[in-house]
Parts: C-alpha cells; structure tokens; sequence
C-alpha cells in the first residue's frame, strides 16, 4: 500500500497540476464551457452563467493548488478529501455529458487535449481508483519539508497561479492551442480532404406492416418494403472527418463573403462576439486603429453576431467607419479571447492576434 500510495501520489497530484494549468493559461476558454453546463439544454442554472469567470479560475487555481500540496504532502487529509470530492462531482459530470450527450467535450484540459464524453468519463474512473487508494492509505503521506517550508511554497504556488490568471486575462493565452493560433491559415483549416472519411450513419424506419410495427435498418437508403411508413430515427455510428475550422463565415446582407475576404492581402479583422458586452474603452481604440490601418493602405471589418441595430448604435456611439460582417458568436469566442480583439491577416494567415488592451502592439507595415 505504501508504495501505491507513492505512485499515486505522484500520478494524481502531477496530473492535477497539468490539468489545471492547461485551464488557467485559458480561464475564460473554460468559463465559456461552463455556461455550456449552466445553460438551458443542461442543467437550466442561468442564474450561475454571471459567474462562470469567477467559478473557472476558482476550480482551476484550486485544481493547481491541490497537485502541489498533493507533492509536497501539506495537509493530507483535506487535499486528499477535496480531491476525493472534486474528482467524484468530475465523474458525474462526465458521465452525464456522455450518457445524454449534452457537452461534447468537457474542457479536461482545455483546447490542448481533446477528449470525447466517453473518454473524460474514462479517465475520472482512472483518476477516482487513485485518489481511492491515497483516501485509504492517507496515513502513508508524509510531509516533504517543515511546516514553514511548506507554507512558503503553497504561497507562492498561489501567488504565481494569480500573477499567470491576472496576465492571461488582461492580455491573451500564453499558448494557443485553437486553429485560429499566428502562423494558421483560416481557409487551410477549413478544407475537408477528398479521401476524408465520412460520417456512418445508421437509419431505421419504422413501418406497419400487416397491423405490425416492423423496424428495417439501412445506412440510408429507403427500404423496399410493402407497407405503411411511419417515422424514421438517425443515430451516427462512426464520426466523420471534421476539419479544424468548421462554423465559420462572413456573412452581409445573407451573402457569404468568406471566400472574398479571406483571400485578401492586408486585411484587418476586428473582432467582438457581442458588442453590447464589448469593453468600453476597447471600443473607443477602434476608431483611431481604423484610420491608421486604412491609411497605411489595409482594410478593415468587423466581426460579430450581434444584430444590425447594434452594430449601427455602436458605429455611431464610437465613430466606426467601417463593415461589419456576421459570424457565429461561438467561432467568435474561439478566435480570440477578448471583446473586442484584433487580427492582422494576409490571405487568410493569421499574422498578429490582440487583446484590446495591446492594440499599441499592432505592427503596420
């Protein structure tokens, strides 16, 4: 047992470091997922989605602390118990996204390591028989230093974690794991390969078939049989291909201009999911950012999902003299972190990538 509990020790408190600081390089990556779980189609707790910045940082900071006083063996019993609670509320969580198929993919470890339902609730079973053994050989982790060593290091442990949140949230994510990272191409991303595999889908028409309900299975295709149709149920098999870039346009006036667009050189996209949610003084960079870019001979545009009467009250409230096109607001939160944020593209290649609070940073050529 002792030497379980060593093995687990290390496994458990090594892993819950890395998960959590995946997550905190990316906080508001997965405050976005859970508004995912507090919205309507999940567990309807709206009440909670004001929060979900405040509560991801919390999991995540304590997720970091958690693995360090794991290692240094500070205060067993309540790092062991928390983890025993924490990975038992995961476990439920992920096997609720994967038994309903609600949320697919849980944010393990953010955009750096995707997992399905199936394979987060794997590997919170592997995690729980872990966190079990060091639960029933508590007794076996013993402290690594004196209480006053120990006390410095979860200190600065805590003070780094909020120095690391502090910057990633004021500026971007040290590390970008998204196709939409400097260096990508946006329509490279978006391109499905001939030989790509397709989707398998599984078909199965009901029939009354001589006063009998008969079910006929095929993997599309109408069956030839004699009776009366009724309804028809679709369950996908086996995935298909999907590329990177998958929900992502430009839209005007119900016209796609991605193409258009992202085939330009020296393009400027400002981006801002929401803009009634935008940052104030961010927006009132924009104007200044716009003339400068126009006159150094790029052009510019604006991305959002909000409506046409906002983006003309916030034109007009910020002197904005340029279009704005429509996209999706959950690519939106995905091609930058930040409301507004700004990137500098060359026939589609990601160049530069901001947060409205490094807009001095822009490089114009």
């Amino acid at each position: 047992m002792k030497y379980l509990v060593h093995l687990s020790r290390i496994f458990v408190g090594g892993l819950f470091i890395f998960s959590g600081l995946i997550k905190l390089n990316d906080p508001i990556g997965f405050a976005f997922k859970l508004e995912e779980y507090f919205g309507p189609t999940v567990f309807d707790m709206s009440f909670l989605e004001p929060l979900a910045l405040p509560i991801a940082l919390f999991v995540v900071i304590f997720e970091v602390l958690l693995g360090v006083l794991l290692l240094i063996g500070y205060k067993p019993k309540f790092t062991v118990y928390s983890l025993l609670a924490m990975i038992i509320f995961f476990t439920f969580l992920t096997w609720y996204s994967a038994y309903y198929n609600k949320v697919t993919d849980c944010g393990c470890f953010g955009d750096a390591i995707k997992l399905t339902p199936w394979e987060s609730f794997t590997k919170d079973i592997v995690l729980l028989v872990f966190i079990l053994i060091l639960y029933l050989g508590i007794k076996h982790i013993k402290p690594l230093f004196n209480k006053g060593v120990m006390n410095i290091i979860s200190g600065i442990a805590l003070f780094l974690c909020v120095l690391f949140a502090y910057h990633v949230l004021n500026h971007l994510p040290v590390k970008d794991f998204r196709p939409y990272k400097i260096g990508d191409n946006i329509t490279q991303n978006m391109i499905v390969p001939e030989d790509a595999p397709k989707a398998v889908i599984e078909y199965r028409w009901k029939f009354m078939v001589d006063g009998e309900e008969k079910i006929i299975t095929t993997n599309g295709s109408y069956p030839d049989v004699k009776g009366e149709y009724i309804s028809v149920e679709t369950e996908t098999v086996e995935e298909g291909y999907e590329p990177p870039i998958h929900d992502f346009s430009m839209e005007k006036d119900g016209e796609d201009f991605t193409e258009d667009l992202l085939g330009r050189n020296n393009l400027i996209m400002i981006v801002a999911y929401n803009l009634a949610k935008a940052d104030e003084d961010g927006l009132k960079e924009l104007k200044s950012l716009a003339d400068n870019a126009k006159t150094r001979g790029y052009e510019v545009i604006g991305l959002t999902a909000s409506g046409p009467d906002e983006q003309q009250s916030i034109s007009k409230a910020y002197g904005l003299n340029f279009d704005f096109y429509f996209c999706d607001e959950t690519a939106l939160k995905t091609i930058v972190r930040s409301n507004p944020g700004v990137l500098k593209l060359d026939a589609g290649t990601i160049l530069q990538k901001l947060h409205h609070n490094d807009l001095d940073e822009l490089i114009l050529d």
